[in-house]
């Protein structure tokens, strides 16, 4: 290649090699593909784009086996509503494939960028931008290639506001590894991960703070947010996962770092499978509505663990410098638990719902706060047990047991602090241990429910091999072991609210 411009005005195929100080250009009103294959070719622009797909039918760069390609753009060229506004910019649908690499750099706005929808079917590409990383408005998907981005912006995006069936980006394989200044994914509509990896770190990682009009999150999809398959891994300095509707999990494995919510939606928060473990969050799990069904969920919390409140992204408005928990008590509100093996640590309240919560299956613990101003439970309508095994530990002050109306047989008892890492054992008057589990921080309050307890009945609850007293299955009275008054009640009206 000349230094200059090379202009490229008919479909087909074109293959590029060597160094070209300058631009290539595509501008052609032929129906079909123009597939431009780069074979160790280096195009670098002072001045505008280093590959712009003007006009063309279907826009495609092809990375030839073993190649190593490098585009980069000037950084003083005018960005501002103006195209090409990336380093490779298509105005057309654009697929990256091939088995080769390509690096880019966005010096003065985006690094890759479609008007259209934009696949990145294989290879390996490395982008660095000022700004967004990779942007495909209509749709942004990764088949199969491994990508790695660098961005001031967003890492992955599309933005797509005037079609509901567009604005997407879907990991359907590969690998994804984003360093981003804002959000790591992000798309206008929904953020699907279906397999392969995503690696994010946003906004410098969850030992960081963002800015009140910033938004650093890990996964943010408007409409939704789905995890079907695959590993994502997130470091952020806002929400690590964050839907102004929905969140889905239904596999995959998840591993969350947050200085917010580990999982935030508006609207609800839907867990069926997989493995989710938040191992930093102020909230580990936050929505107006949360079910979990299935999977292994390990959830640490400075505050609340899961979180049944309305509002918009609130513990962002909660949180450190935060103005405090501006929720509001409603029965729309739900916390209901099916399945699923959960097990908590917080800092506030554990299980804590505005609303209503129900619990039919599975087998959840909490660890639940050292203080006396939250509760390992607080459901502002009384948690209802149906199912499961429920094992909490946690600080007496506002203590609160499962409703007396409950289908399943439950005991709650209160004594003075024990040791953090103490053996917890329920052992009904044949001697038979119920339940046996180990407590993750100091505590002075057991509450226990399986299949196997009887209301009415006397449990021993014993710490190291320490009986420390019996407690009356179905009888809370929130000051020792056993008592008469049932638990569950509304704040308000808990013993020690």
């Amino acid at each position: 290649m000349s230094d200059g411009t090379v202009t490229i005005t008919a479909a087909g195929t074109y293959r590029l090699s060597g160094t070209l100080a300058g631009q290539v250009v595509v501008e052609t009103e032929d129906d079909g593909v123009v597939r431009v294959v780069l074979d160790d070719a280096e195009i670098t622009s002072s001045t505008t784009s280093a590959l712009a797909f003007m006009a063309a039918d279907i826009a495609m760069v092809v990375l030839a086996d073993g190649s190593t390609n490098t585009l980069a753009d000037g950084s003083d060229y005018a960005v501002d509503g103006a195209e090409p506004n990336a380093a490779l910019y298509s105005s057309a649908d654009l697929t990256l494939t091939g088995a080769g690499a390509l690096t880019v750099s966005g010096n003065a706005n985006d690094g890759i960028a479609s008007q259209d929808g934009l696949v990145l079917d294989s290879g390996t590409v490395t982008v660095a931008a000022v700004d967004d990383g990779i942007r495909g408005k209509d749709y942004l998907v990764v088949e199969d290639a491994d990508v790695t981005v660098t961005a001031g912006g967003d890492g992955l995006k599309s933005d797509d506001a005037e079609d509901t069936t567009a604005g997407y980006v879907h990991v359907a394989g590969g690998s994804v590894d984003v360093t981003s200044g804002g959000d790591g994914l992000a798309a206008e509509t929904d953020v699907i991960v279906g397999a392969g990896t995503v690696q994010v770190r946003a906004g410098g990682g969850s030992g960081e703070t963002v800015a009140e009009d910033a938004s650093a999150k890990g996964l943010k999809g408007t409409v939704s947010v789905v995890v079907g398959g695959g590993t994502v891994d997130v470091d952020s300095a806002d929400d690590a996962v964050h839907s102004d509707g929905v969140v889905s999990i239904q596999d995959g494995t998840l591993t969350l770092a947050t200085a917010d919510d580990g999982v935030h939606a508006d609207g609800d928060v839907t867990i069926a499978g997989g493995e989710l473990t938040v191992t930093g969050s102020y909230e580990a799990v936050e929505s107006a509505v949360i079910t979990i069904s299935g999977g292994q969920l390990d959830l640490t919390a400075s505050d609340d663990g899961i979180n049944v409140g309305g509002g918009n992204d609130g513990s962002g408005e909660q949180g450190p410098g935060g103005s405090g928990d501006s929720f509001a008590t409603s029965s729309a509100y739900r916390l209901t638990i099916t399945g699923g093996t959960i097990a908590v640590d917080s800092g506030g309240d554990g299980l804590d719902s505005n609303g209503s919560g129900t619990m039919t299956g599975g087998t959840v613990t909490v660890s639940g706060p050292t203080d006396s101003g939250n509760g390992a439970i607080d459901v502002q309508n009384g948690l209802a047990v149906s199912g499961g095994d429920l094992l909490v530990t946690g600080s007496s002050g506002m203590a609160q047991a499962p409703v007396t109306s409950s289908e399943q047989g439950w005991l709650a008892a209160t004594f003075d602090a024990q040791d953090a890492g103490s053996t917890v054992e329920i052992v009904s008057s044949d001697g038979d241990v119920l339940g046996s589990w180990t407590a993750g921080k100091d505590f002075a309050l057991v509450t226990f429910s399986s299949a196997e307890v009887e209301s009415g009945a006397q449990y021993t609850v014993v710490v190291d091999g320490t009986e420390l007293g019996t407690a009356t299955a179905g009888e809370f009275s929130g000051g020792g072991m056993g008592g008469g008054m049932g638990g569950g009640g509304p704040r308000g009206e808990r013993p020690g609210g």
